[in-house]
């Protein structure tokens, strides 16, 4: 391959010289432009084609450090080899430090130290050509994904971060280089609120990937937060050793905000936002658990509203279901949070009272149901008045599971709705009166 080499030099001696070396490097030959003016190289240099520049910096047009500083502007991606006298040696030098590949003195001019020189300079700049090639297409690649990129060296500083990285921290790549990475990362456990153990840290510890903890949050710069999921895996040298290590993540809080509303839909009442048969039989489930293993009683409530089909009939679905709403709210009102109130499904509502010291508690919280639900619901200009039939089922006197709770419970409260108004059955356990259901007057 034949390289083209510009030559500015003033002196036809040295010019001649140079010459004559570069025609003997038969292995791969030079062609040599030479010019004797700066003004005359750097108008050379804008045609392109100029493989490296030899360059004397002593010119009729221009001398010292300054030519090497204009040509390097000029053309900052064609590599500079100095020519220098030997009095001239220290600015030569000076020339190296801001960039020249490398100087040659006059006086030493020889094919064979020329043309090593020469190729020294070209095969250097083809390398770092490629180098940047690679870690541009690399910065253009990490920059076009959508996840999070950040690195660090073996002590735990921040070597780089990618744009997504950037928005997601509030930290710009310049403001964040040398910096802890627990500075910059600021991570929180989502359900403790407890600083989050460093996923960098790990990886380089255990040498190998690790994961961020569930449920684990970004606090950025401006205290913003994010939940996030990650993979951390540790960055090797050639020779196998740890030396940093580099984490890719993603804002995940849109997709854990659509799955705790999926879970929540698949838990609730569309229509009241209660808790369905499946929460409320899981609820009732632990209540029974804690119960038995700190011997307390729980109560089971079945609540189904008098008449309500004649409300819908009359006024009309869209005014039933406010009806039904405002139902909700008042039984939840009348309730302890640690209470679930539960819509069955139509116009049946279930009350887990998830403690109680004796029966007649939940007597006393059934009576507070009805007369909740017995003042009037205001909707619109209508005043909708309700009266409601409950049954109450106790555990563990009638029943040692949720089905069973629920089933009995129900049963009283048909037993209500048989005896009129005012009367809240309990359903007793059949080794204690079989086959009958005691009342309790309101």
């Amino acid at each position: 391959m034949i390289h083209n080499v510009l030559l500015i030099e003033n002196d036809p001696a040295v010019a001649g010289v140079v010459q004559e070396a570069l025609a003997d490097a038969s292995d791969s030959p030079f062609t040599v432009e030479w010019v004797r003016r700066l003004s005359d190289g750097l108008g050379r240099l804008t045609g392109g084609g100029i493989a490296a520049v030899l360059l004397d910096l002593f010119l009729p047009d221009s001398q010292g450090i300054t030519t090497f500083n204009t040509l390097s502007l000029a053309a900052p991606g064609v590599p500079i080899l100095v020519l220098g006298d030997l009095s001239d040696e220290n600015i030569a030098k000076e020339a190296v430090n801001r960039g020249a590949q490398d100087y040659l003195l006059k006086i030493r001019l020889d094919s064979y130290s020329l043309t090593r020189a020469l190729h020294s300079v070209i095969a250097r700049k083809a390398v770092e050509d490629a180098l940047f090639l690679e870690k541009e297409r690399a910065q253009v690649t990490l920059n076009s994904i959508g996840d999070a990129v950040i690195s660090t060296d073996i002590s735990g500083n921040i070597t780089y971060l990618n744009q997504v990285a950037e928005r997601m921290t509030g930290w710009s790549g310049a403001e964040a280089s040398g910096r802890p990475f627990a500075e910059v990362f600021q991570i929180i456990e989502g359900v403790t609120r407890e600083p989050a153990r460093n996923p960098m840290q790990l990886a380089v510890e255990q040498n190998q990937a690790v994961g961020l903890t569930s449920n684990c949050i970004l606090i950025r710069r401006d205290g913003c937060e994010s939940a996030i999921e990650d993979s951390t895996a540790p960055i090797h040298s050639r020779t196998g050793q740890v030396i940093g290590a580099v984490m890719v993540f993603r804002d995940v809080s849109e997709a854990r905000a659509m799955k705790l509303k999926m879970t929540h839909l698949a838990q609730h009442d569309f229509l009241t936002d209660l808790p369905n048969r499946l929460l409320l039989n899981d609820r009732i489930t632990q209540a029974i658990s804690l119960a038995r293993r700190h011997g307390k009683h729980l109560a089971l409530l079945f609540l189904d509203l008098d008449g309500f089909k004649h409300i819908n009939d009359s006024l009309g679905h869209e005014i039933g279901d406010k009806v039904l709403q405002l139902v909700a709210q008042r039984l939840v009102a009348c309730v302890r949070t640690s209470d679930t109130v539960s819509r069955h499904g139509g116009d049946e509502f279930v009350i887990l009272l998830s403690e109680i010291a004796e029966a007649g508690d939940a007597a006393i919280s059934a009576k507070k149901l009805l007369a909740a639900l017995a003042m009037p619901h205001a909707i619109s200009e209508l005043k909708v008045h309700l009266s409601a039939s409950i049954g109450i089922s106790i555990y563990p006197q009638d029943g040692h599971d949720a089905d069973t709770l629920i089933k009995n419970a129900d049963a009283a409260m048909y037993v209500a709705k048989g005896k009129g108004e005012r009367q809240i059955p309990f359903l007793q356990s059949e080794h204690e009166r079989p086959g009958r259901r005691a009342v309790i007057p309101r």
